[in-house]
């Protein structure tokens, strides 16, 4: 009966078939249970291998005896024998259950376990005559049941939506997902190491502030009951950090969670994750060097190699990446000069390659940084550093001193796609103030995006800050490039998703 039911799984369960199958389970535990022998009471099992270590280590290991614990993927019964793979979190490993190895009660309770069953073994090391290396098990224990069956073994969990939902049964079924998501670990051990390898303080700073800041976003809303004052959850972790480069830590990053009220798409979620890191006395150059030489560390480190291939294109993050100014790049996409231009000049010349205009947004910078978004951004495919930024679109970056209409920022592009964000840090803070002043002034016009006067930052800028650079990268788009995933969802263990049954 029971082979009969493992049977059942091998095609796509229908809603009946998957509530039989729950009913036969907790039929099977309910008689383990009046049997003494609850597997929900075992809390300890001792194991001294995992299963790539097997596999690693065969030739030192055969013929020995070794302990195993993880979940039952398959049961393959060919009378008084059978197989089974454990999986663990290293891999997998075939299992050799015999009767006369593990006595008739512990065989006879082994063919009513059920796929997805967590259970322990112990055993001896061998290969077989196929030449699999195996393990001949003589004690087994089931240590937790499972009373919701896995979804069809050959196809796995394949609708992307129940996949991002149920990420535990995702992690189960689909390998490559857990791959992705040790690599996603690994990347970020590799960012704190050459961080902490530079000499750099890792800090963390608040999440909940009266004041949403540091980034052009429309910031979530919550209310404290105690001060019984709305705050905001940190839109960027930008401005706390500099506060810290006044107090004199000169080198400071912090790799935590942002939050923007905004859409939902391929490469946007809610809630991210971002790097965000400054130091004194270099400036928007340094902040490239540094970009570059940690993401080649990166690559190199937990890929082995800088070339890497995007959804069929090929990257290469080798050093040596391209950097050119926004000015430049339009000239070459657009064919419009804007250094060659005043604001009415480039206004017309705008009007007249068909762009739409936004009112109050028509100035000599604002139409420069239109220009760059309309016809750049989409054709930078290799590692780009677009530098020299419009101010209108920086407030929190310093002015270049042979143009104040441009500042010394960056951002780098990848596949059109931003990856980060960098500055040589505006610490005037005469000039931080018109700037707060004119980003209220927007948000007072309706821009719900646009930043909020922080008094607090430019009276700790009026203490003094030295010449810093800063940058911000976005982990998970990173973590997308390198894992060759498509959506934001396949690199988050748990994506915001829409509730279900919500039109």
């Amino acid at each position: 009966m029971a082979e009969q039911h493992q049977a059942q799984e091998q095609h796509e369960q229908t809603a009946e078939e998957l509530h039989e199958l729950k009913r036969i389970r907790r039929e099977k535990l309910a008689e383990l249970q009046a049997a003494d022998a609850d597997p929900y009471q075992q809390v300890r099992f001792e194991r001294d291998h995992h299963t790539n270590e097997i596999h690693a280590r065969f030739e030192e290991l055969e013929g020995k005896t070794v302990r195993l614990a993880g979940r039952m993927m398959s049961k393959r019964i060919m009378g008084k024998a059978s197989f089974s793979d454990l999986s663990d979190r290293y891999g997998r490993l075939q299992l050799y259950i015999k009767r006369d190895n593990v006595g008739d009660e512990v065989y006879k309770g082994y063919k009513k376990f059920d796929i997805g069953d967590i259970i322990g073994v112990e055993g001896e090391v061998f290969r077989t005559q196929k030449g699999e290396i195996s393990v001949a098990v003589h004690e087994l224990t089931l240590l937790s049941k499972n009373l919701a069956p896995l979804p069809e073994k050959w196809h796995g969990l394949k609708d992307t939506d129940m996949r991002y939902r149920q990420r535990y049964v995702d992690l189960i079924v689909n390998p490559e997902v857990r791959d992705t998501f040790e690599k996603r670990s690994a990347i970020v051990r590799e960012i704190r190491n050459f961080m902490d390898s530079r000499g750099f303080m890792e800090v963390e700073t608040p999440c909940l502030n009266t004041i949403p800041g540091g980034a052009a976003a429309r910031p979530f809303i919550t209310h404290h009951n105690a001060l019984d004052i709305d705050m905001y959850m940190r839109i960027a972790t930008e401005l706390h950090l500099k506060r810290l480069i006044v107090g004199g830590f000169e080198q400071v990053y912090e790799i935590g969670r942002i939050f923007r009220n905004e859409g939902m798409d391929t490469k946007h979620n809610p809630e991210f994750t971002t790097i965000e890191l400054y130091q004194a006395f270099t400036d928007y150059h340094g902040m490239m060097d540094i970009t570059e030489d940690m993401v080649v560390h990166v690559c190199e480190k937990v890929l082995g190699t800088t070339k890497v291939t995007y959804q069929g294109t090929e990257i290469d993050f080798a050093k040596g990446w391209k950097r050119m100014t926004m000015a430049d790049a339009v000239k070459e996409y657009a064919g419009l000069d804007f250094m060659a231009m005043d604001a009415e000049e480039a206004l017309a010349a705008v009007k007249a390659k068909g762009v739409e205009t936004e009112k109050g947004k028509e100035s000599w910078g604002d139409l420069l940084a239109l220009c760059y978004d309309e016809f750049v951004e989409a054709n930078l495919t290799q590692p780009t550093f677009i530098m020299d930024y419009p101010v209108e679109v920086s407030p929190l970056a310093k002015r270049k001193a042979a143009d104040p209409r441009l500042t010394e920022r960056f951002e780098c592009f990848v596949v059109g796609r931003e990856l980060c964000n960098a500055f040589s840090e505006l610490n005037d803070p005469i000039d931080q103030r018109e700037r707060f002043e004119r980003q209220a002034a927007l948000r007072a016009a309706g821009d719900d995006e646009a930043n909020m006067m922080d008094d607090d930052f430019v009276n700790a800028l009026e203490y003094g800050m030295p010449p810093t650079g800063g940058m911000g990268m976005g982990i998970d788009r990173l973590v997308m490039l390198l894992t060759d995933s498509a959506s934001i969802r396949d690199v988050l263990l748990f994506p915001t998703m829409k509730p279900i049954g919500m039109e």
